[in-house]
C-alpha cells in the first residue's frame, strides 16, 4: 500500500494585514498538513479566517509568517509570475462570484485561461470540460444569457479544465438556490473523486461539510477542531497544545 503524502503543507503560518487602527491578526499560528486526494471542508463564523486561509493557500495572498508549500512549491517568497502560472497550471478555484467576463461565451471564458497557460488545444479542452458539466448546449450563450447554476457549472468547467491538482471552492453554492446549489456540489465531489483531486472547500453549510473526509473548524483565527483527521496537527498558540480528530 502507498502511503498518501502531503500535498498543502501549512508550518506555523500567521497572517497579519495592516488597518487604519493598527496591525489585525487574521491566522495566527496554523500548521497542518493536507493529504493527496483528501476532500476537507473548513468551517467556522464570519471572521474566523477561512477564506483567508484559502487565500494563502491558493497564492492569492502571501502569509506573514511562517511556511506555505502547495504541490511542491513554497509559496513564501514567489513572485507574482511563479505563483500566477502555478494557479494555472495546478490549482482550480471556484468561488461564490461566478468571475466570467461578460464580453465573452461559455466557452471563451473556459478556453482563454488555457490559451494564457499555453494549451495548445485550448478550445477543444474547454469544449469537452463543458460537455462534461452539462452545457453542451451553451456554449456559444454570454453569461447574461446563463443561469446562475449555468455560470458556476461554466466556472468549475474552467478550474477543472487545467486538470489541476487541487481544486478550491469559497462557498461555491452561496449565490446558488438550495437545489441549484446541491447540483453544483454533487457535480464538484463528482468531478474530483473522478479525476483523483484534492478538494477544499469553505464553506458555512454543515451538510456540505460532512461530505468531506475531513473537517476544519476555525474560530479567531485559529483551529479549533479537526476532525477526521488522522495526523497530529500542531496549534502554536501561547499553550501549544496537539489536536487529533476522528468521526
Amino acid at each position: 500500500m502507498v502511503e498518501a503524502k502531503a500535498i498543502i503543507q501549512l508550518e506555523d503560518v500567521s497572517l497579519t494585514l495592516e488597518s487604519g487602527a493598527g496591525p489585525v491578526n487574521i491566522l495566527k499560528h496554523i500548521s497542518f498538513d493536507i493529504m493527496a486526494g483528501e476532500s476537507v471542508g473548513i468551517v467556522g463564523p464570519s471572521g474566523s479566517g477561512k477564506s483567508s486561509l484559502m487565500s494563502l493557500m491558493t497564492g492569492l495572498e502571501q502569509a506573514t509568517g511562517g511556511s506555505v508549500t502547495v504541490d511542491g512549491l513554497v509559496l513564501d517568497g514567489a513572485d507574482e509570475d511563479t505563483l500566477a502560472r502555478h494557479r494555472l497550471s495546478r490549482v482550480g478555484i471556484v468561488m461564490q462570484a461566478f468571475h466570467l467576463i461578460p464580453t465573452m461565451t461559455a466557452l471563451e471564458n473556459v478556453a482563454v485561461p488555457l490559451e494564457l497557460a499555453g494549451v495548445n488545444d485550448a478550445f477543444d479542452r474547454a469544449s469537452h470540460e463543458l460537455e462534461s458539466v452539462g452545457l453542451a448546449h451553451r456554449m456559444e450563450h454570454y453569461p447574461a444569457q446563463l443561469s446562475g447554476g449555468e455560470q458556476q457549472r461554466v466556472a468549475l468547467a474552467r478550474a477543472l479544465a487545467p486538470e489541476p491538482a487541487i481544486l478550491f471552492g469559497d462557498e461555491p453554492t452561496g449565490n446558488l438556490d438550495g437545489k441549484t446549489g446541491r447540483a453544483i456540489i454533487d457535480l464538484i465531489f463528482d468531478m474530483s473523486e473522478q479525476r483523483g483531486s484534492t478538494l477544499v472547500l469553505v464553506t458555512h453549510d454543515p451538510a456540505l461539510a460532512d461530505r468531506c473526509d475531513r473537517v476544519i473548524s476555525m474560530a479567531d483565527g485559529h483551529i479549533v477542531d479537526d476532525t477526521g483527521n488522522t495526523r497530529s496537527v500542531q496549534i502554536k498558540d501561547e499553550a501549544p497544545s496537539k489536536v487529533k480528530g476522528g468521526k
